[in-house]
């Protein structure tokens, strides 16, 4: 018999994704477990959300570990094998022209943050971490202790938008003032950019004349909480392979992406 994919989720708040994956599991729609939540908050909602179902919690604070930082740099406890200049080069979230001493600190607060939650996440051998409502972005520094193998992410994420347009914080707002006519949301991998891996899959809605933001906000949570499960089973399934595209564009341009092609059974 197949073991179950075994599932680890980080979050920030309420945790709505989160019960949508839970209860997947729990009726068989997703042939997986959760085994732990974790939070960069602690008392949100989605911790009681996972401590209803007996899922182990745990809590990384970001803060502290930025005051702390800021107050004393040489005692804030970075990790030994954190090496800041190959993080920045890697990473995608700053251009050329950002502040050296904002990303220095962003990094290094980040690598921080991300040695605590990794120590937390290495005692459960998960396959897949899922990012559910986690308004963190990850660093090259965890993206690549995580991914131990190059051509197989095992970090999503879902968010509220139609990727690749509105990535950041507030998708279905975005969406919602652009004047849209369609809104929806996107399940993908995690990069090293913001909201920039390669996409699982997606969801769509009309946005009609008499919706307010609240309405597209609803019909977009609906979708999400569909989405979401139904790519972890793919995930189960072994059925997500990211691949190499390269395109040639009429001006003789190459242009290259990952992409991910669900593979038939």
């Amino acid at each position: 018999m197949k073991e179950k994919l075994r599932i680890g989720a980080l979050i920030s708040g309420g945790g709505t994704n989160l019960q949508a994956i839970v209860d997947a599991c729990e009726d068989g729609r997703i042939d997986g477990r959760m085994m732990f939540v974790g939070s960069d908050k602690a008392g949100v909602r989605g911790l009681e959300r996972a401590a209803k179902h007996q899922i182990p919690t745990f809590v990384v604070e970001y803060d502290p570990i930025v005051r702390h930082y800021r107050q004393a740099p040489e005692a804030a406890g970075v990790p030994s094998d954190f090496d800041l200049e190959e993080v920045w080069r890697k990473q995608h979230l700053f251009d050329s022209n950002a502040d050296a001493g904002r990303v220095e600190a962003f990094l290094t607060t980040r690598a921080i943050a991300e040695g605590l939650l990794l120590e937390q996440i290495d005692a459960y051998s998960i396959d897949v971490l899922v990012l559910a409502g986690f308004m963190r972005n990850l660093t090259p520094y965890f993206i690549d202790r995580f991914n131990v193998e190059a051509d197989r992410p095992r970090i999503i994420n879902i968010h509220p938008a139609l990727l690749p347009s509105f990535p950041g914080v507030d998708g279905y707002g975005d969406t919602f003032r652009y004047g849209c006519k369609v809104g929806g949301c996107t399940v993908h991998f995690i990069d090293y950019g913001e909201d920039s891996g390669p996409i699982i899959g997606q969801k769509a809605f009309p946005i009609l004349e008499s919706d307010d933001l609240d309405a597209v906000k609803r019909k977009g949570l609906e979708l999400e909480w569909e989405l979401y499960p139904e790519c972890i089973q793919l995930f189960a399934e072994g059925r997500l392979a990211v691949v190499n595209m390269t395109h040639t564009l009429d001006n003789g341009q190459m242009v290259q992406r990952k992409v991910v092609k669900i593979v038939q059974r």
